[in-house]
């Protein structure tokens, strides 16, 4: 959706910033009254810019202390070989993304869990023996210096 205006990339910034404003105080900080702020938003979802609303978790306090990003490389690259693939990591609910790349790795996975342990088993029981796989990389985060959602907009 390229034709959206100032108004339209202030309200964007400011969900973006806190989801759970209130409608009131979203048009107050745009500029609107409520009513044509409502409209506005609900044409942004019905368009699928915005394509939801979530809380930002912390996952260490929730027992989630680890962070593994792993490199996927498949034997085939088909595009039934692809989808497969998808639809079997969209099922893992310790995988937090999936992104298909160019070049010689083909995915690369965003996986949390709670200790060194369990994602050791979730690599032999579920990512490693999953159909097509050939190989896998991982590499264990130390730090997460910047996790920033969304897209930069200026309003």
């Amino acid at each position: 959706m390229s034709n959206l205006d100032h108004i339209d990339r202030q309200l964007l910034t400011e969900l973006q910033n806190e989801g759970r404003v209130t409608n009131v105080e979203l048009a107050s900080r745009v500029g609107l009254t409520a009513p044509p702020c409502l409209r506005r938003v609900r044409g942004l979802e019905e368009a699928g810019v915005i394509r939801g609303y979530h809380a930002d978790l912390d996952g260490a306090k929730l027992g989630f202390s680890i962070t593994v990003f792993a490199l996927v490389s498949l034997r085939s690259q088909a595009e039934e070989a692809l989808r497969s693939f998808e639809d079997h990591v969209r099922a893992l609910p310790e995988v937090r993304e999936c992104h298909m790349l160019n070049g010689e790795i083909d995915f690369i996975l965003k996986i949390v869990s709670k200790d060194l342990q369990s994602f050791q088993e979730f690599l032999t029981s579920k990512l490693t023996p999953a159909p097509n796989v050939d190989h896998v990389k991982t590499s264990l985060t130390i730090r997460t210096s910047k996790q920033v959602p969304g897209v930069p907009l200026e309003g």
